[in-house]
């Protein structure tokens, strides 16, 4: 396994020789409450992508620390880029990589329910335009099985499963007492938990108001992230890591 940053060219044109699959973290920077840091996102996808990539032996492209957020522009230090922008520059990079010959791309998604609507647009023109091939890794799918076990409530933002993975993977970054619980806003139907079994996913961001209103109670959560461990973390990323790894062998 290696960061493609970190190698030189030579490396890539032997790796190529033999493989042609490649993971493409991405995340976001944007509030995570008070008490974890606003490149969550992006963290948890890179670690993901690093320790599957360390077990089948593939190579792993810079992460994009930018996803689309507009509803966690209330609070400072949260970027949003639009849709459509990163359509352009996902595409990009998977266009410059299929260049050299890598064919088949997995893009590990630590932004959940939020970035899958433009990551789905961009992976079918990539396959469509460049004759790549595009699979999406998508945690809060992925957890499905495994997250009622554990215990963790629904998927909110800045929750018990997103807290216990950081505080596997960088215990540092996270400070737990100044994590607030609130139940998950729930419409009927329209939940955003995959594991929920009425209609669901049918996503729309969340207003500046609405949002407003969530940082009032809680500092930007949802959730109950009070209840976070480190044992449960690591118990969430050794699934999903398992899982990626799956994914891997079957796309190879």
């Amino acid at each position: 396994m290696a960061w493609l940053q970190d190698v030189k060219w030579p490396e890539v044109e032997a790796y190529l020789k033999e493989k042609d699959l490649i993971l493409l973290p991405i995340g976001s920077t944007e509030q995570h409450a008070r008490h974890a840091p606003l490149g969550t996102d992006t963290i948890i996808a890179s670690r993901l992508a690093e320790d599957a990539a360390a077990q089948a032996n593939v190579m792993v492209a810079p992460p994009l620390w930018f996803g689309w957020s507009p509803h966690h522009m209330v609070l400072p230090g949260s970027i949003s880029v639009r849709a459509n922008v990163l359509q352009e520059l996902v595409f990009d990079v998977i266009g410059s990589l299929a260049q050299h010959g890598f064919q088949r791309f997995v893009i590990v998604n630590g932004h959940r329910i939020t970035n899958l609507p433009w990551m789905q647009l961009t992976a079918e023109r990539a396959q469509s335009e460049l004759k790549v091939r595009v699979r999406i890794f998508d945690p809060a799918y992925m957890q499905k099985e495994v997250a009622q076990t554990l215990g963790f409530g629904p998927v909110g933002h800045a929750e018990e499963l997103e807290t216990s993975q950081l505080m596997h993977i960088d215990p540092d970054l996270v400070d737990l007492s100044k994590a607030v619980d609130s139940d998950p806003h729930e419409t009927p139907l329209y939940q955003v938990d995959p594991r929920f079994p009425q209609d669901t996913l049918c996503y729309v961001p969340s207003t500046r108001d609405q949002m407003r209103e969530i940082v009032k109670r809680t500092g930007g959560s949802t959730g109950h992230p009070t209840k976070s461990t480190a044992e449960s973390g690591s118990k969430l990323h050794g699934h999903l890591v398992n899982r990626l790894v799956q994914v891997i062998s079957q796309f190879e």
